[in-house]
């Protein structure tokens, strides 16, 4: 008898996306004949070496792309082409069945799902100030919104001051670069000051996507651990004194995922951890901008080698693609060449609207809208899990809930979305190959349109932590 394995070793993305495509290229070649029982998703996941959670969430979009169903009690089958020919004739394909993700998220929420799984800021109405802003801008400047951005005025370096400032913490003009979203910030550094082969240091979980862009331009994860108060300074040492990291990735208010404030304390034991072994420092102040914390910033510790990185996407909007970053006066130029370099350059149109807004007032008018909202959906978390463990921030758009026995982070999160629920499990926050183990999912509040989605969907993820495995079947 011939025992069926997909092979994985060749393909690109997440393990699921690459484990789905497999099944179905072996069910396109007839590998796969119509009527075929898919192995249960425990001894798959034992066979090829992955999790259970993996092999669910393959099998999840399978059954979204339509070539496989679950029987309760029975398991998974590929089904007959006749069949899936006279589902396609009489059901109008979704847009998301096709490619229903971007990296480990969905696109966008397919019918009847909810999006938990995004911390932008919410919609508070600033479509309309937007508006009017971008039309006097078009008015006012009709060869600069057509033509490519040659010059920056001196505005825009005010009010990357303004924005990035806190607490009577002044980061002066001459030291900002306006960039596209903080992102593009933080991959312009990482171009500028390492070279592929150099480590770069990331905590355990964090926000992946620069550990992941950055390994796409050939740079190398080290890992440091982190506890309730952030990132440990004797395993930062000891990471810095083996690897030899030339810059390390940090959130220090309101850090992503965990929401973890670190003490004044701790920050200038890093500072000087880093100033020892000559390592650079990203902080990325992103959700710094939505918090009241007092806590000094890290570039006041360690001013010479702290870029500090934030925007607007989690406080006033994310689709204007407004960031800017601090540097060290002598990389600013590198930065900004580095940032055209892979941006292909700054846009007069958006660039020019990110600065009206923040010197207008308009932005710090919307942000306290946003933190209005934020903080009256945290109300309705804290009413819908309690009596379950999760870290909550104020003003901050997400929560780090733990899981009660018997969960795991990718099972729950196969089961949410089963639900009709998209959250974020702990492997899309792990910067590289990790042995920690958290069991704790992501929740962003602030992507539902309404508060009252908020509450239907979180009183799903509830009912799915009261019901434990009886609430979710696998069709394995």
């Amino acid at each position: 008898m011939t025992i069926w394995l997909p092979d994985l070793s060749s393909g690109a993305g997440p393990l699921y996306l690459r484990l789905a495509e497999r099944i179905e290229s072996d069910i396109d070649s007839g590998v796969l004949a119509s009527g075929t029982k898919l192995p249960p998703q425990r001894n798959l996941a034992y066979d090829i070496g992955v999790t259970i959670g993996t092999v669910g969430r393959a099998y999840a979009l399978l059954r979204e792309r339509g070539l496989v169903s679950g029987e309760v009690g029975r398991g998974t089958y590929i089904l007959a082409r006749h069949t899936l020919a006279r589902h396609t004739e009489q059901v109008a394909p979704s847009p998301v069945t096709t490619l229903p993700f971007e990296g480990s998220r969905a696109v966008e929420a397919p019918p009847g799902k909810l999006h938990f799984d995004s911390t932008a800021a919410p919609n508070v109405g600033q479509a309309k100030t937007i508006e009017s802003i971008l039309a006097v801008i078009s008015r006012d400047n009709p060869d600069d919104v057509t033509s490519y951005t040659r010059t920056f005025p001196e505005h825009w370096f005010e009010a990357g001051s303004v924005w990035l400032s806190r607490n009577g913490f002044r980061l002066a003009p001459d030291t900002i670069v306006p960039t596209l979203g903080a992102h593009a910030a933080v991959m312009a550094i990482i171009a500028a000051v390492t070279q592929p082969g150099d480590h770069i240091l990331f905590e355990h979980v964090t926000y992946t996507q620069i550990a992941r862009s950055a390994g796409l331009i050939g740079r190398r994860m080290a890992l440091v651990n982190s506890d309730e108060h952030g990132v440990d300074p004797d395993d930062f040492e000891a990471v810095c004194a083996q690897k030899h990291p030339k810059l390390a990735f940090l959130m220090p208010t309101a850090q992503n995922p965990t929401g973890v404030i670190m003490p004044g304390e701790r920050r200038a034991a890093i500072a000087a951890i880093a100033r020892r072994y000559n390592v650079l420092l990203v902080e990325d102040d992103i959700y710094g901008a939505l918090t009241d914390d007092r806590t000094p910033q890290l570039a006041e510790f360690a001013p010479e080698r702290v870029f500090v990185v934030g925007g607007l996407s989690k406080s006033v909007a994310a689709g204007v693609r407004g960031g800017w970053v601090s540097c060290p006066t002598h990389f600013r130029h590198s930065i900004r060449v580095a940032h055209k370099m892979v941006t292909g350059g700054m846009p007069f149109l958006l660039a020019e609207l990110c600065a009206q807004l923040v010197l207008s007032g308009e932005a710090t008018a919307i942000r306290a809208r946003s933190i209005a909202e934020i903080n009256a959906r945290l109300d309705i978390v804290r009413a819908a899990l309690g009596g379950y463990d999760f870290n909550i921030t104020p003003n901050i758009p997400f929560v780090w809930l733990a899981l009660p026995e018997p969960w795991n982070s990718g099972t729950f999160k196969n089961a949410a979305y089963g639900q009709g629920v998209l959250v974020d499990d702990e492997d899309e926050f792990k910067a590289g190959r990790s042995d920690q183990v958290f069991h704790r999912v992501r929740i962003g509040i602030s992507a539902p349109r309404t508060r009252g989605d908020v509450e239907r969907g979180l009183a799903t993820v509830r009912r799915l932590l009261d019901e434990g495995d009886a609430g979710y079947d696998s069709f394995g």
